[in-house]
C-alpha cells in the first residue's frame, strides 16, 4: 500500500459526522469543553499523520473501516470507507464485508484485522498472545504500538459519535 496524506477538512470530524452545527443545543454544550473537541480532533489527525512509523495511512484507514463496521457505527465506517483507495483489491474488502478475514492471502494484514477484532469485540482476548502475533506477522514495535493507539481511539470515536447522535435523535435536533 503506498502511504497518502492523512485526511483533513481542517473541521472537526465529530461535528461532521454528528450534524452539529453552532448554535445548536448540543454542539453548545459539545463545546463547552473546546480543549476536549481539539484533543480528539487533534488525536485523529496525529493517528492518522503520515510520520507514523509502520502503518500506511492507507492501511490505517482500512482498520479504521473494519473497527467501525465492528462496533457498529455506520457514519464512521461511511467516514473511513469513503477515504480508502484503489490500492485496496476487491477481494480485501470482501473478506471485511463478510468478516472472513481467515481468507486474506497478506499475513501481515490478516493479523493487523484480526488484532482490530480482538479489541474491538472483546478486549479481553487481546492478551500476550494476540499482541505476539503482531511481530510475528513483520510489525516493528513502533507499528504495534501506533496500531494499539490507533485502534484505542476508534473505539472512543465510534462511542463518542454513536452517543452523540442518540442524544440528537432523544432531543429531536
Amino acid at each position: 500500500m503506498t502511504p497518502t496524506t492523512a485526511p483533513s477538512s481542517g473541521a472537526d470530524v465529530i461535528d461532521q459526522l454528528v450534524g452539529l452545527a453552532a448554535g445548536q443545543p448540543l454542539h453548545t454544550v459539545r463545546h463547552q469543553r473546546d480543549k476536549v473537541v481539539h484533543a480528539t480532533q487533534g488525536s485523529y489527525e496525529a493517528l492518522l499523520s503520515p510520520d507514523v512509523e509502520g502503518l500506511s495511512v492507507q492501511e490505517r484507514l482500512l482498520v479504521g473501516w473494519y473497527a467501525a463496521r465492528l462496533t457498529p457505527c455506520p457514519a464512521l465506517a461511511q467516514h473511513y470507507a469513503v477515504q480508502l483507495d484503489a490500492s485496496w483489491p476487491d477481494a480485501v474488502r470482501q473478506a471485511i464485508v463478510q468478516d472472513q478475514l481467515p481468507s486474506l492471502p497478506d499475513a501481515r494484514l490478516r493479523a493487523i484485522l484480526q488484532f482490530v477484532r480482538a479489541l474491538i469485540t472483546k478486549p479481553i482476548s487481546g492478551d500476550q498472545a494476540m499482541l505476539h502475533t503482531l511481530p510475528a506477522a513483520g510489525l516493528s514495535t513502533p507499528a504495534v504500538v501506533a496500531l494499539a493507539q490507533w485502534i484505542a481511539f476508534l473505539s472512543y470515536q465510534g462511542r463518542l459519535v454513536t452517543g452523540l447522535q442518540a442524544l440528537k435523535r432523544w432531543r429531536g435536533q
